[in-house]
């Protein structure tokens, strides 16, 4: 019979919380490779490969807002009809620059 010794706890301990933050790294890097953003004179469309995904018009945006400047991880922007969360995967400087020049805050 095996007995578990003390030193595999805090081990399984540590395998059980780094799992689910890899799971959430391999679902990020599969986004960024596949997801691409494309910003026309009328919308934000987004991209899986080729394909278009979803387009939001700019006339349709309340609001936008880039969270965490300083380190820049989560990008928001509301519609009349919803509010949307997007993980930035891309470069937020690049981003905002679009953002202002495309859809300026109010």
């Amino acid at each position: 019979m095996y007995a578990r010794r003390s030193s595999d706890l805090p081990k399984a301990i540590a395998f059980g919380a780094a799992s689910p933050i890899a799971l959430l790294g391999l679902f990020l890097l599969f986004q960024a490779v596949t997801i691409r953003l494309q910003f026309t004179e009328t919308a934000l469309d987004i991209y899986r490969s080729e394909t278009l995904i979803r387009r939001f018009p700019y006339q349709d945006w309340q609001n936008w807002e880039i969270f965490w400047t300083s380190v820049p991880i989560l990008f928001y922007f509301s519609e009349v009809k919803s509010i949307h969360f997007l993980p930035i995967i891309f470069d937020p400087k690049l981003l905002r620059t679009c953002l202002e020049e495309r859809c300026p805050k109010v």
